[in-house]
């Protein structure tokens, strides 16, 4: 088998990393909540105000180069450090590639990324019943802090967290 190929994304792998995309939410049980297109993908990686970045995995297929694993990130800002960081949302490799090292050129090809930025860190999220992933973070050297929780608003509760409150009576504004 060839080893894999590590580039970053363009337009022409939206698709198929919406596909990865799928594959992860299936693995993560998290499948009814994917809404992610092709086009929604391409135009906040590529678009006029890009946000995120990702890199992609191929390797030989049978009518061309076919995408077997992604990582997608973005730059983030430590008010601590005063520094930018690395933040992986999501990597993703097919099981028939794991265990092959692919995961970990993946992570190790982020880190290098942040140094070469100039990044603080290089952090991201898993899922706490995910062991197998939590085993390798920990073997590649990463930390998994148990004491930090992901607050998240979405939606219509996004949309009621954006309005202004009324100020308190005889107290400062709320914010």
């Amino acid at each position: 088998m060839q080893a894999p190929t590590l580039r970053p994304a363009t337009t022409a792998d939206c698709p198929a990393i919406v596909g990865l995309i799928r594959e992860l939410a299936v693995f993560e049980q998290l499948e009814h909540l994917v809404v992610v297109t092709p086009d929604s993908l391409q135009t906040h990686l590529f678009g006029p105000r890009p946000v995120a970045e990702a890199v992609v995995a191929e390797v030989p297929g049978a009518t061309g180069p076919e995408v077997v694993a992604f990582a997608l990130f973005f730059t983030n800002f430590s008010t601590f450090l005063g520094q930018p960081g690395l933040y992986l949302e999501d990597l993703y490799v097919r099981p028939a590639h794991r265990g092959s090292g692919l995961g970990k050129a993946l992570l190790q090809h982020l880190g290098a990324l942040a140094v070469q930025r100039g990044c603080g860190r290089f952090e991201w999220s898993v899922l706490d019943w995910n062991e197998n992933a939590i085993r390798f973070y920990e073997k590649m050297g990463a930390t998994v802090m148990p004491d930090w929780r992901i607050c998240r608003v979405t939606g219509p509760a996004l949309q009621a967290f954006s309005r202004p409150s009324p100020a308190q009576p005889g107290g400062p504004a709320a914010g």
